[in-house]
């Protein structure tokens, strides 16, 4: 973009850092790498087509988030999800592998794992989105509020609600694998 005008050039200089951050989030709302992608590279198309209503000196991580989280909004029909996440289990394989680690420890942290990210896939879109911003990109309450247009009080509630909801999740599928975990802290079965 360079030797464009320059309010491009800030444009760029501002959003490029937040890339991966946008596409994660985007990947988590969309539940579809292909979906987030054609999501962010909206995000950035409209960012820079509307920098000039940008104020410099105000949150653009909250502005380009927001931006973000509107094009997903509308590009949905009622906020219907019906896609889940491919996970890869083995893409982060090496770095499981530590001197102390059984293959029964290696599948226990692996079933907990997928067990959580299924249990946060299920919260519903407002749920979800909170605590992805909160625990996973580490915005303030303020900047959620500003990055989704909702009062403070209603961020910290909906972060509450999606907390409970997910240990509830969570504690029935633990409950449900109990005999898994038996297995994993047991005989070898063959592993």
């Amino acid at each position: 973009m360079s030797g464009t005008s320059p309010q491009s050039d800030s444009f760029e200089e501002l959003a490029m850092p937040l890339f991966d951050q946008l596409y994660n989030f985007a990947r988590w709302l969309a539940r579809n790498a292909e979906e987030a992608e054609d999501l962010v590279q909206e995000t950035y198309v409209k960012g820079l087509k509307g920098f000039s209503s940008f104020q410099l000196g105000t949150n653009f991580r909250a502005w380009m988030y927001r931006i973000l989280r509107n094009t997903f909004l509308t590009s949905r029909t009622g906020l219907r999800i019906t896609m889940s996440v491919a996970l890869d289990p083995e893409q982060d394989a090496s770095e499981l592998a530590v001197e102390n680690d059984t293959p029964e420890t290696i599948l226990l942290r692996r079933s907990n794992s997928q067990m959580v990210l299924s249990a946060v896939d299920h919260l519903p879109v407002h749920y979800r989105e909170i605590l992805l911003l909160y625990e996973v990109e580490e915005m303030s309450y303020l900047e959620i509020a500003e990055t989704l247009s909702i009062p403070v009080g209603t961020v910290m509630s909906r972060l509450s609600r999606a907390r409970r909801t997910l240990r509830h999740h969570l504690g029935r599928s633990w409950q449900g694998h109990g005999a898994g975990t038996e297995i994993a802290g047991g005989t070898n079965y063959g592993l």
